[in-house]
């Protein structure tokens, strides 16, 4: 693992590897235990939010669950509001729904369909990008309500998937990681 733009914290130290989880071949990056470090997760939600100031983020969206533990601390920090993107039927109004792959599967988002408006400029904010459905499924949500995307963050990359690659075919717009696991 290399930390991406130089950080004197050691991220990658507190970032456990489960293999054959949540099926055998899959090594699971657990950041709980980042999380769980005061230091740690405070220098995560700091680096994140620093990348991003200024830049006019008026909504930060973070897909279920984990994407919830960092995006909303983000949100926060940058006076902006939180978008959870959730799993179906846990949102109760009307909602836009997306289907994405998985490394290992297929599932859907869904957000409320005035959680964001044509004047807000977002960043979607996650834990780990590996496949980028996610993260695209998320963009597509955003683009649905007519938001603008300013960028994607995540703690962890896993670069050997090639996300950047898979995000660039359809948006432009930056991708900032903490650390990169090639």
């Amino acid at each position: 693992m290399d930390v991406a733009n130089e950080t004197p914290f050691p991220y990658e130290n507190l970032v456990v590897d489960i293999p054959d989880y949540p099926e055998p071949g899959v090594v699971f990056k657990d950041i709980t235990p980042l999380i769980a470090d005061e230091r740690g997760f405070s220098a995560c939600v700091d680096a994140m939010t620093q990348h991003f100031l200024g830049k006019g983020v008026t909504k930060v969206v973070g897909s279920e669950a984990r994407g919830f533990l960092i995006g909303t601390p983000v949100a926060y920090r940058l006076g902006a509001g939180f978008v959870p993107a959730r799993k179906p039927g846990k949102l109760p109004r009307e909602v836009y729904t997306q289907s994405y792959a998985l490394e290992y599967g297929t599932d859907e988002l869904q957000i409320h369909k005035d959680a964001l408006s044509p004047d807000d400029r977002v960043i979607i904010v996650d834990d780990l990008v590996a496949t980028a459905g996610t993260a695209l499924a998320t963009a597509k949500l955003v683009e649905q309500s007519g938001a603008k995307i300013l960028g994607f963050s995540f703690i962890l990359e896993l670069a050997f998937l090639n996300p950047r690659e898979a995000i660039g075919k359809e948006y432009s717009q930056e991708i900032y990681s903490l650390i990169k696991v090639n």
